[in-house]
């Protein structure tokens, strides 16, 4: 498989997009550029990967768009490799809308496992195309905003961008 990637500046650092023939396979937001092409290897080890940033452009412009908080009338093709179960919450978090939160327990509710809060939690940390599976719409039962690839005001800055600025101080 080949992999195309590109990457660009936003106001909440570098983000990385990476695609294939099917569509996107990775959107990783940093905090520097230092790192994200070396973790695009080390994540996908014995694939073909090279920059394109001619190709991604429109791509990139996108993403860039959607962290700005703009609303995308349709969401990009997506390439997602993971379990069936990543799979079913990742699919669960295309269906909130700008603006709106989810619990994690909201999530596990609505795939008919209540049980599985902290799955759901796991698979959000795994979500390969962060911004477009839009994992940094779920937030806590109690209200506080959780966590964000180790970057909670990342999170704060996309739903502040979204028009949701309340959070519970947990």
């Amino acid at each position: 498989m080949k992999i195309r990637f590109t990457t660009g500046e936003s106001q909440l650092g570098t983000v990385l997009v990476a695609s294939t023939e099917k569509g996107i396979c990775t959107v990783s937001l940093r905090e520097s550029g230092e790192g994200a092409e070396t973790s695009l290897r080390a994540h996908f080890p014995k694939e073909t990967i090279e920059r394109d940033d001619a190709a991604l452009k429109s791509t990139l412009d996108l993403i860039l768009a959607r962290i700005g908080g703009r609303k995308l009338d349709d969401a990009p093709a997506l390439d997602l490799q993971g379990t069936d179960f990543q799979l079913e919450v990742w699919n669960q978090l295309l269906a909130i809308p700008p603006g709106s939160t989810r619990s994690y327990l909201d999530i596990a509710q609505a795939i008919k496992r209540p049980k599985a809060t902290r799955a759901v939690a796991q698979a959000c940390g795994a979500n390969p195309v962060a911004v477009v599976v839009p994992c940094h719409r779920v937030v806590m039962s109690d209200g506080s905003i959780g966590g964000y690839s180790g970057m909670p005001g990342v999170k704060k800055a996309l739903l502040a961008a979204e028009g949701v600025s309340k959070f519970a101080t947990g």
